[in-house]
Order: C-alpha cells, then structure tokens, then sequence
C-alpha cells in the first residue's frame, strides 16, 4: 500500500512538472535563458510550442520563426525542437536540440538561404548569391562547427573582393574528421573549372586549396586576378590557396 502511494506521488510530481513546463510561458524563458547576443521580439506562446516575429543573431535575422518541442527526446538529455523560420528571402526548416554545455545540433536541416545574410559571418561584406542546405547533421559549439554532414550548393555567387561579375555555381560536401570538418568543392556551372577542398580545423584554423582553369565564359575581371595565383601547370590548371581564422 506504501508503494502504491508513492507511486501515485511519483506519477502526480512528473504530470505537475510537464504540465508547468508546456505551460511555462516563452516570453519569460527568453528572458531568462536566451543569450545576451540573440535579439528576439514577438514571442508569443509557450517553451512547449511557440514564435517570434523577428530573431538576430550573429548578423543573420530571421523572421516568422516557429518552434515544437519534441518530448521523447527529454529522455536524452537534451531539448529539441522542430524549427522553422523565413530570412528576408527563402526558409529554414530544422530539428534542433541544445546539450550540455551549449551543443546546438541540428537534423534533417533543409533551408534556401541568401548568401548575403552571411556576409559579416563570413567576413565577406558584400557577398551575394543563393544558397541551399541539405544536411543530415551539423553541430555547433562556441559558434564553430564541429560535426558536419551535408551538402551546400550556391547559385550566382559575387566576390566583391574577387570582381563584380557573378562566379556561377559551386557545390560542396561536408564530412566529419577526427581534426575538424572537411568538404569537397567543385564548380556545376562556374565560370571557373574548379576542384578543390576546405579543411576547418577545431582551432578555428581553415585551409581552402582548389586547382582552377579559365574557361571562354571567365570575366576579364577574374582572368586579372589569376594573374596573382603561380604559373599554370602543363594541364593549364593554376592552385589557390587560402588560409586564415575564423
């Protein structure tokens, strides 16, 4: 009878906390949990199932951003979520769940993005293009990926560093290694043949080498800037190398 008892209390305690929980309204959760450097207005509903008219964070700004938790995952750990929201142009739809110490990871991510709303992400101001994202998983620890499945393409993509003409299109495939993510890189209707790999490291280290040869439709403004790259070799393929920190 004891144990019966205890366990109606058990059961009583876990439906107060759910309860409390799917009713905890959102706008005092962002207030209380939401970092410093994420701007969100228009919250309405509750940290079970709720929105935002507009989010900011890290120079990307979202709008319309809508979010469902997904209970059964409590059981690991971690809160996760189905999320979607809309950029200026284009969407985003993807299962997110926060770990410990801060682990964002996304699943069955899928989003049409402009390339623009990355430009001071990438330190790139300036960039221009389209943007797609397909990827199985990605997750992210102090703003830097760290696990990367999946497949980026880009459209109509402008360097301003590199010239004011369109570059065309690029696809690249991410993969995860023991010393940070890689991807392969090549061109689908560049203006360049380009082959190449991007090595991000978790010391925020990134290396990108590709192998380039000009084609008849090559901007004259691109043509001068391979002026700059080593010699082309006997297959008229010429290396570009960059380096730096993210």
């Amino acid at each position: 009878m004891i144990h019966s008892k205890r366990g109606l209390v058990l059961v009583g305690v876990i439906t107060l906390v759910v309860g409390l929980v799917s009713l905890f309204p959102a706008r005092v959760a962002v207030q209380w949990f939401a970092p410093t450097e994420i701007a969100i207005s228009g919250v309405q509903g509750t940290a079970w199932s709720g929105s935002a008219s507009e989010v900011s964070v890290a120079g990307l700004y979202l709008q319309e951003l809508e979010w469902s938790i997904k209970p059964l995952r409590l059981l690991t750990g971690a809160l996760s979520y189905t999320v979607s929201a809309k950029p200026v142009s284009g969407f985003i739809d993807s299962d997110v769940a926060v770990g410990v110490g801060g682990r964002v990871t996304l699943t069955d991510l899928n989003a049409a993005l402009p390339l623009a709303l990355f430009g001071d992400i990438s330190g790139i101001p300036g960039l221009q293009g389209n943007g797609s994202f397909q990827f199985a998983r990605l997750e992210i620890v102090d703003g830097l990926a760290v696990v990367a499945s999946g497949v980026m393409q880009v459209g109509d993509l402008v360097v301003p560093i590199v010239g004011r003409d369109s570059l065309g299109g690029y696809q690249a495939e991410f993969f995860t290694q023991n010393n940070g993510i890689s991807a392969s890189i090549e061109d689908t209707d560049g203006v360049l043949d380009l082959a190449g790999s991007l090595q991000i490291k978790s010391d925020r280290s990134f290396e990108f080498i590709a192998q380039v040869v000009v084609k008849p439709e090559t901007p004259e403004s691109v043509r001068r800037q391979l002026r700059f790259l080593p010699p082309a070799n006997d297959r008229g393929q010429q290396e570009l190398r960059l380096a730096g920190i993210l």
